[in-house]
């Protein structure tokens, strides 16, 4: 998982968990934070929205099962393709 997959899928959870706020106890966390109708409360709906149309791509993806971890020099990991 890249940095860019972990981010979508932060915001996507973060999503999830303002929306199920809203439907339990009918209290929107973005709003109360960043205020009704303000520019970064959209903004934030708006990358909440990118998080999860890059989660519904990421669906489409094969699962790589032929991949195992390798460590470089200086103890990175990096994956590498097995046959």
């Amino acid at each position: 998982m890249n940095v860019l997959e972990k981010i979508a899928l932060v915001f996507t959870i973060i999503g999830g968990l303002n929306w199920g706020l809203v439907g339990i106890f009918d209290y929107n966390l973005v709003e109360a934070i960043f205020g009704v109708g303000s520019v970064v409360t959209r903004i934030v709906y708006i990358v909440v929205a990118v998080s999860a149309i890059i989660n519904i791509l990421l669906l489409f993806l094969p699962l790589s099962e032929n991949t195992e971890m390798e460590y470089d020099s200086n103890n990175y990991p990096r994956k590498r393709a097995t046959n």
